[in-house]
């Protein structure tokens, strides 16, 4: 049968999405969603890019754009360093090119351009990097950048009452656009959970891998899940993102 897997945060941790992809028993009619941050955090984030293009030419993949993805962007097309993205992880990134070469980094760029801002399938759920404002749905939004930035509608999903049910007046109008929502940018180890979170119509796939969790990968029909060893212990004499 064929499987739409949604992969959560990757943060250069190319070693834990190997044992990920290796866990799930991976069958080339699987489609792959991977919903952003692939970059910043591990050493081995030019690697992961390098992989990612190389998975997609044999399996159908997409790409979902996170912020610390767009900051990548930037600096590969501007060679513009953003103080606050070194700070959050693009020091690493930037080390991990240190032996790309120049039509490599060129097509990394490519990548990065033609990557999506979020992806509606057929059943009309929504995968996007963090969430969006706009009551009309991303396609209205007037702020982008929310596409990879916003928090307000995980936030929203959590706190909403489990006992107001879809058909209710007071369920938020922006959840009801969409089946289902799937989301990664917030860590739920913010909240102490080391797997997917759901709030509402909402998932959160970001496990912390980046920090000291696990990556994360979800059966959109089953909601089977599996995850990686903490990424961490691949990488025992770095920091990642943790400080």
């Amino acid at each position: 049968m064929k499987r739409t897997l949604v992969f959560g945060d990757i943060h250069g941790g190319l070693k834990a999405l190997v044992q990920l992809l290796d866990r799930i028993a991976l069958s080339e009619t699987d489609r792959l969603i991977f919903l952003g941050d692939y970059v910043d955090g591990w050493s081995e984030s030019a690697q992961v890019i390098e992989f990612l293009i190389r998975l997609s030419q044999k399996q159908e993949c997409i790409f979902i754009k996170g912020n610390h993805d767009a900051w990548c962007q930037e600096w590969l097309e501007k060679d513009v360093i953003n103080d606050i993205w070194f700070l959050h992880g693009g020091k690493s990134t930037i080390e991990s090119y240190n032996n790309v070469d120049l039509s490599a980094k060129e097509k990394h760029l490519e990548f990065f351009n033609q990557i999506k801002d979020y992806f509606v399938d057929e059943h009309n759920n929504l995968f996007i990097h963090a969430g969006f404002s706009s009551m009309h749905g991303p396609e209205k939004e007037h702020y982008q950048t929310n596409f990879s930035w916003d928090r307000t509608l995980w936030e929203m999903a959590l706190i909403m009452d489990k006992r107001i049910k879809k058909d209710s007046n007071l369920y938020p109008k922006r959840l009801l656009l969409f089946n289902e929502i799937y989301i990664g940018h917030t860590p739920t180890l913010h909240y102490d959970i080391e797997i997917p979170m759901q709030g509402c119509n909402v998932w959160n796939i970001d496990t912390g891998a980046g920090f000291y969790g696990k990556l994360s990968c979800i059966d959109v029909e089953t909601k089977e899940f599996w995850q990686s060893d903490v990424v961490q212990t691949f990488y025992p004499n770095e920091k990642g993102r943790n400080k």
